[in-house]
């Protein structure tokens, strides 16, 4: 087994806009490179798409389509392999 690493929701840049997820990419148990499209966020009119921080598996979805989202929130568990 590997370390897990949490993925916390990063600065943006785009203000003072409501956030929210709109798709996940990657279902949970699905291999995930570093770099790869992960979440899709919606925000305002604009669409992100947030890359993968590590290598590995996604273990975890911390949040759920159309939730809101806060700076710094907990998204998602990657396992990294040892």
């Amino acid at each position: 087994m590997g370390r897990r690493v949490p993925w916390h929701l990063p600065e943006l840049g785009l203000g003072a806009q409501p956030l929210s997820a709109s798709a996940w990419l990657s279902d949970v148990g699905a291999r995930v490179y570093e770099g790869d499209r992960l979440l899709e966020i919606a925000a305002g009119e604009a669409t992100v798409d947030l890359p993968s921080p590590a290598t590995g598996v996604l273990v975890a979805q911390h949040v759920r389509e159309d939730d809101p989202l806060m700076l710094g929130q907990l998204l998602a568990e990657i396992e990294e392999e040892a």
